[in-house]
């Protein structure tokens, strides 16, 4: 069960509590408080302990689930899938209705807004265990051919540019130190930060993409479980588009990285 259930759960548990305690309980409680001639307002100090965490919680509750569900939702990086990009320890604020509005838990559309374009960095359902959500970087939408050989990217057929800017020694998931090649890559309408080893990578070769679904990619691409393993991401996977960092943990040196708070995901 997903966090947004145990949310979802706990508003309705508590709710159900306030209400049966404003039709039948709360009523019952002040009649036998003036039956013993005791003033109605000693009922709030001595509520039992459930109804009054249940009056205290409800509330809350209920706002940050409607703001979980429709508004926004912080997420953590776990790995450097996403590198250079997104670092491990990175919290995030994903916006919930760039792509249109979804019933919570069965995620269901309800109002169309705008689609995923190629670039954005989404975040997704991973379609193997839809229990985990993934964030990678959206390459092919609905109908584009997609391929990737040799480290090289086309697009319908068009090969995407890149500027290589450095040659860097990085550390990876494993804690080992890689030789990977720092690129600025240009997707149409798009340019941000991708890593590549110098060993050979894997290929994707002339990919179609089917109506309803989008082919992602992690912008550390040698070291990045994507659309080349799996294959694509559902519309009714999407969880909603990244936008910003609002905490960053360097669990190696175990400090905050306030020169990541702040930024924006581009």
């Amino acid at each position: 069960m997903d966090f947004s259930a145990i949310l979802l759960a706990g508003v309705v548990g508590s709710g159900v509590i306030v209400l049966a305690d404003k039709l039948w309980l709360a009523p019952r409680r002040k009649k036998a408080l003036r039956a013993a001639g005791i003033d109605e307002s000693a009922d709030k100090e001595n509520m039992p302990v459930l109804i009054d965490y249940a009056h205290a919680f409800f509330p809350v509750l209920l706002l940050v689930f409607l703001l979980r569900a429709f508004v926004v939702e912080p997420f953590r990086i776990p790995s450097g899938s996403m590198k250079p990009t997104l670092l491990p320890g990175d919290f995030i604020l994903v916006n919930k209705f760039t792509y249109g509005v979804r019933i919570p838990i069965i995620n269901k559309k309800v109002i169309t807004n705008n689609e995923p374009q190629r670039g954005d960095v989404m975040v997704f359902r991973y379609p193997v265990n839809p229990g985990d959500n993934f964030i990678k970087r959206v390459i092919g939408v609905p109908g584009d051919t997609i391929t990737y050989t040799d480290k090289k990217l086309s697009i319908n057929n068009k090969v995407v540019a890149k500027e290589l800017l450095a040659t860097e020694t990085v550390v990876n998931d494993s804690g080992q130190s890689v030789t990977v090649k720092h690129w600025l890559e240009s997707l149409p309408g798009k340019d941000h930060n991708i890593y590549e080893r110098l060993t050979p990578g894997l290929d994707a070769q002339g990919v179609v993409v089917p109506a309803g679904h989008y082919f992602v990619m992690g912008d550390n691409r040698d070291d990045s479980d994507d659309s080349r393993v799996w294959g694509f991401v559902p519309e009714d996977h999407i969880v909603g588009k990244a936008f910003g960092i609002w905490m960053s943990w360097d669990g190696v040196n175990n400090r905050i990285r306030f020169d990541r708070i702040g930024d924006g995901v581009e």
